[in-house]
This record gives structure tokens, sequence and C-alpha cells, in this order.
């Protein structure tokens, strides 16, 4: 069945009330996750239901952004001019406005698979209609519950770039793209389904499987484009720091990366280019903090130390910004081709991206005897046959219209083949195979800026790829995936080696499994691949700082035969393969000392440490001082600083947060608030150093005695920051 044209739209109201005429009062709506929603055109379809209480709206979705918000006065202060020059004019989705204010209507049902991690704990409708699934399943999911309409943001081409007809899906193919068949089997049936693209043209051109066909979609709409949600990169931690340089050494060069958002990230993709730029410094600093020494075995058989003179491959569900930032250093520069063999033969070094006879002599050395259409099909897509030459039962028909057997194990056959019908060099490389993105505004304006063929090496698809090993593309998947580590973060990590990621133990969701599970069980599935989990040692909440590896928890994300690779601040667990007591010993070597004894008398206890177990001398050193001591000396050059690839914060801003962070967590006990409230009275005045942060937060001059409370706390806090940063 043929699709007709899109019916387009300039206005939101007449879109809604098209799609309520095609599918009736029964709407199931799947958006993006992340940015790719295409929120007024949202905000119509809820208005819509509001107003209506006989229709039924059910919105299917993960992350939905919202700006960040304050919970005080003093927080209104940081946050509000910060926001609106952060994001603008971004429009709030109204149905979160509606959750967060416990007025969601009856006929409205939000469903979403991933949350903003810790935001909703306390929402009953977010936590009653959370779906726990793999970001694999959430097609399929959806689909069950009767999806009848899709909406998100869609690029148009920029002047003089694609064919006409075409769209991009952007940030967001990840679901889309995989559910398009099931979408064309419904139209065939005659089932009502509508499918919409709001016009973004700030949104990046991507190619992949997010390029498709203008008329794939019933309905357009073309209005003015909103601001990207864009959130700002965040200071890096010292704790992030070490746990970054760890993992670092990990990193195979000639390898696959997967690695997400957030300050980790960024730590990572730092230690990278440290470990690329300046080599003989990076191992310095390995044998200075007694990562080489206490990992040397594990990092020479997994990872390097030496620049990436090969490269790395990207195979990662979420495209960050960090991988702009491999791909300018030189780093992210491993292609790969849509050919397994041809993958194979390029990854061990016996053919390079220059064709010629020497590439049909290695094809034939690897078992090729003849092709397939299929087979003909990729090898010309990749550049390996010129684009003129043909294919026909067997034969390749060349430019001058010869008829030439395909025939590998025939060496005039070869050599006839290279005279006439073999391409100059490989084409079509990718550099990363991603899902959705999302990142700072320097990241949208990255991408942007890259010409077409350098956008084509970030291509875009269904999640189904790069997820997943099975389906008809796992042998080339194998082959692309080489040493893959899939690097991800989790909450908690138990005795035994199950990690605790999105759930509390009351059942509560912090944020989601999202495809956490995908990759570590794709990385067991791979034959050179391992999943990298990392975590902080310890967390402080209300006063009080407990251990993040504990002896057992109500809930678990990652069961334990899936442990393989833990890190935190203080080093590498390698839990792969190892017998119980081996993961205990293990995992005692790399959490904060302070915590030790009662984790090892409750493994004796169940009898999974001999009564004799006593911890290493390096075990017992495990302490946040010494890490301060490791990197001063480094910090001091120049170093591991808070913010390697800037930020749209300002430097003040950065200061503050950290201040206001450190009066939230001494208010939470009556003991900080003592404390506080001590040095508050002792240290009253506003020094120099603190005026510029007072004046940022309109606390120069106070006039109320509430502002005056709110100037003698914050500079108590400042004063902390501050010192501990000389």
């Amino acid at each position: 069945m043929n699709q007709p044209s899109p019916v387009r739209f300039v206005d939101f109201d007449t879109c809604v009330e098209a799609t309520l005429s095609r599918v009736g009062k029964r709407i199931v709506l799947g958006l993006p996750v992340a940015i790719g929603k295409p929120n007024p055109l949202v905000n119509a379809f809820v208005k819509r239901a509001v107003g209506d209480p006989s229709l039924h709206l059910t919105i299917v979705t993960a992350l939905s952004l919202r700006k960040p918000r304050w919970h005080s006065d003093i927080e209104r202060r940081l946050v509000q001019p910060l926001a609106q020059r952060v994001f603008g004019d971004y429009p709030e989705l109204e149905y979160v406005r509606l959750i967060e204010q416990q007025r969601l209507p009856d006929n409205i049902e939000v469903i979403e698979f991933y949350l903003e991690p810790g935001a909703w704990l306390g929402n009953e409708h977010l936590q009653q209609h959370y779906l726990s699934a793999n970001y694999t399943h959430v097609a399929r999911d959806a689909m069950r519950r009767g999806l009848n309409v899709i909406a998100q943001i869609v690029a148009p081409p920029p002047p003089g770039e694609a064919a006409p007809g075409l769209l991009s899906l952007g940030s967001n193919p990840d679901l889309t793209a995989d559910l398009l068949p099931e979408i064309a089997a419904m139209r065939d049936s005659g089932r009502p389904f509508v499918l919409i693209g709001q016009l973004h043209r700030e949104l990046p051109f991507m190619y992949g499987d997010a390029l498709i066909a203008a008329d794939t979609f019933d309905f357009i709409v073309d209005t003015a484009p909103f601001p990207l949600f864009c959130p700002p990169n965040l200071p890096i931690t010292l704790t992030e720091h070490a746990i970054a340089l760890n993992v670092s050494a990990l990193i195979r060069d000639g390898g696959t990366l997967q690695v997400g958002i957030g300050e980790l990230g960024d730590g990572i993709v730092y230690a990278l280019q440290l470990r690329h730029r300046q080599p003989a410094v990076y191992r310095e600093i390995l044998h200075s903090t007694g990562i080489l020494d206490r990992h040397r075995p594990l990092i020479e058989s997994e990872g390097g130390t030496a620049p990436f003179e090969h490269g790395l491959y990207g195979c990662t569900e979420m495209l960050a910004d960090g991988f702009l930032d491999l791909y300018r250093s030189g780093i992210l520069k491993r292609h790969v081709y849509q050919n397994a063999r041809l993958q194979r033969l390029l990854d061990d070094g016996r053919i390079d991206d220059r064709i010629s006879l020497q590439t049909l002599e290695a094809l034939h050395a690897s078992g090729m005897r003849r092709m397939s259409l299929a087979e003909f099909n990729e090898f010309r897509d990749v550049g390996v046959f010129r684009e003129e030459v043909q294919y026909d039962r067997g034969m390749l028909i060349s430019p001058d219209g010869a008829h030439i057997p395909v025939n590998f194990q025939d060496p005039a056959s070869r050599v006839e083949i290279s005279k006439t019908c073999l391409g100059e060099c490989l084409r079509n490389a990718v550099l990363v195979d991603a899902g959705f993105f999302f990142g700072p505004k320097g990241f949208y304006a990255g991408l942007r800026q890259l010409d077409a063929m350098e956008r084509r090496l970030f291509a875009m698809h269904g999640i189904s790829f790069v997820n997943e090993l099975c389906g008809p593309e796992w042998e080339l998947k194998i082959a692309q995936r080489r040493h893959a580590r899939f690097i991800n973060t989790t909450m908690m990590v138990t005795g035994l080696g199950a990690a605790v990621s999105d759930a509390l133990a009351d059942g509560r969701v912090v944020s989601g499994v999202g495809g956490q599970y995908n990759f570590v069980a794709m990385a067991h599935a791979l034959p050179e691949a391992r999943s990298i989990l990392c975590l902080r040692a310890t967390r402080t909440a209300k006063g009080v700082t407990a251990s993040n590896i504990v002896w057992s928890y109500g809930h678990t994300t990652i069961p334990r035969h899936l442990r393989d690779i833990v890190v935190t601040e203080y080093g590498i667990a390698d839990l792969r393969g190892k017998t119980d007591r081996e993961v205990v010993e293990a995992l005692i070597t790399i959490m904060d000392a302070r915590f030790q004894d009662r984790f090892i008398a409750d493994a004796k206890h169940s009898g999974k440490l001999p009564a004799g177990y006593r911890p290493t001398a390096t075990a017992r050193s495990n302490v946040p001082q010494r890490l301060k001591q490791e990197f001063a000396v480094w910090r001091k050059q120049g170093l591991f600083a808070e913010l390697p690839f800037g930020s749209d914060l300002t430097p003040h801003e950065v200061v503050l947060a950290k201040a206001l962070k450190r009066l939230a967590a001494k208010m939470e006990s009556w003991r900080g608030r003592a404390r506080l409230a001590i040095d508050a009275l002792r240290r009253a005045g506003t020094s120099e150093e603190i005026k510029p942060y007072l004046t940022r937060m309109s606390l120069q001059r106070p006039i109320s005695i509430n502002e005056r409370i709110q100037q003698r706390l914050l500079g108590a806090a400042l004063r902390d920051v501050l010192s501990e940063r000389d």
C-alpha cells in the first residue's frame, strides 16, 4: 500500500483534531526519550484531554526533561537566573507540571520506562506507572499497550545536503526506527496509526537509520523551533576523576567504547585524552597513584597505557558530547564498515582502506569462494566495487559491459576483477553507532557544524541494532564490536557482585533499567568484551556517610551471575569467573576502609570468608585523604580540572552550587545546623573574597531579616568551599 504525502499543519490544535479524527478518542501516544519530544504539540494533546474527560490519553515515554527546580528562596537566587540564561524559552511539558502538582486528571496516564534520576521518588503517579523494561523491549511493550500515535521532532536537511523528500529523526531514531515495520503492517491491515513529525531546524540532521522519507509521516507540523533542552557540563569531582583514571587503563586500543553523559563520562574522556596526548605523564600518574602496580596484569591483558594508534569505535545507546571530544582528539578513529568479513580483515591488519588486488587475495584467503547478491551489494556500498558495476547470477558486469565470473578461487578471475571493477578506497565508514543523544548547547552546535561526510560518521540507529547482538546482523556486530568496553554507573554493589542501579529496596524507582542490562549481557556474549560498572565507594545523606558496597540489598538490577568488572575511586575489582570468596575479597580491595570491618564480619557470618581472613594494608588505606594526597601534585600542575571541557555555568555559579550543596547537607542534621549557626555568627561580615558570590545571589546588601540570615549562612558555606580550593 502506497503511503500518501503527509498532511502539513502550521498550528498544533488542528493537528490534534486531525489525529483524533483518524484514531478516535483513545490515544496511546509514544514520545521519544529526552530531547526528541515535540513539547508544544504534546502540550496541545494534553490540553485537549484536560478539556474533554471523554478522551483517554496514555503517554509512553522516558526522560521527560525539566528546567532545574529550586526548593527554597536561597536556591531560587542561584537557579532562576541560571535556568533562564541556559535554557531560555524551553517549553515545559504540561503533563510534567500536572504530575508535579498532583493534578493529572484520571483520563491522562503517563507511563515512563526511565525517570529523571532521583526526581520522582515521592510521586505516586510515576511510581505506580513506571514500566520496568529493557530498552530493547520497550517498542514491543508499547505496541501491546495499543500504541497508535507517535510524535517527535525531525530535522529537515540543510540546503543542498540531502535528496528532496528526506527527513532525519535526528536525536531519536532509537524506538521509532524499530517501530516502522510495525507501523507499516498496521497501515496495510487498515488499523489506524498516526506518525507525526514536527520540523525543528536546529536539530542536527543525522544519518543511519535516522534518515527516512518524508512520506513515512502522516502529518508534518511546521512551526517556529523551540529551544532544545541543553543541560550544562557539571564539575568533575576528585572521586569521579579517580574512577575515570582507573577505567581509562582498561580501554583497549583498536576496541569499542560505550560511555554516557555526565561527570563520570566527561572524566573518562579526559583521562583517555591524557593517555593519548601525554602518555609519559599518564603512566607516571598511574604509577604514583598505585593503579598500575595494583592492576598491572589486568591492564596488560584487557586495556593499555599507550596512545591510541588504531583508535576506538563507539557503540553506545547514547551519543554523548564526549564522543565529539574523542573524535577531535584523534582517539575516535577506528572505522567500521557494513561487512563482517571485510571488518575482520581490516582489524587483523590484512588489508587497509585502499582497494586493490591484495584486497581480493585477502578475501580469498579468508575463505571466500563465491559471492551472493547480498554480499555484492555490501561490497559495492562500502566501495570495494565501483558504483557502475552490476551483478547478475554469479557474474560481475564491468563498466565496459564485460561479464566476469565471480570465482575467488581462480587467480585469473581475481586479476580480471581487479582491472575493471574495483573502487579506489573504502567508503561509508562509521565511527559511532548510537540510539539517541542529548547534551549541552555546544554539543548540538558541534554536530550541526560538521560537514555532511563527517556527520555520517556518527550514525544513529534503532535501539535494537545498538543494544542487542541478536538479529540478522549479529555476525556484523560481533566483527565490529571488538574488545568492547561497555561502561555504566550503578548505585550499589552487593557482596556477591550483584548491582543495584535503578531502584531502592522498598521498590521505589530512582531512574530505570534503560539499556544497562542489555550492555552487561552483551559484554558476556561478545568474545572479547567486558562490562565495567562504576560507583562511588560511599554516599552521604543527612550527615551520615554509608558504603555503596553492601553485603546484601533488597533489590537487584544486574544479577550476580553477570558480574564482571567493578570500579570505584579506590581501584578495580575483576569479578568475572571468580568464586564467591574471590568476589568478596576483590570488593574489599576497592571499598572505603571505614566500612570494611562490618562487611568482613557479614561475609564471615555467611560463610563466604574464612575466620582468619584479614584485609591487606593497601585496602586499609582506602580513605578520601589518601586520594586527595595522590592527586594534589597533579592538580597543582593543572591536570584533573573540574571543567576540562568548559561549561555553560559561570565559575561563580560552580562555587555557589557547591556552597548550597554544603549548606543543604549541614541542614539535614541538628548537629550540622548547630555548627552552621555557630560558624555564621563567629565569622560574620562579608570579606572581599565572597562579595562577588553574594552579588551574584543579590545578597550583597540584605534588606530583610531573612536576607541577612541567608547572607550569613551562605557566607559560612562559601568560606568552607573556598578554603578547600586553596
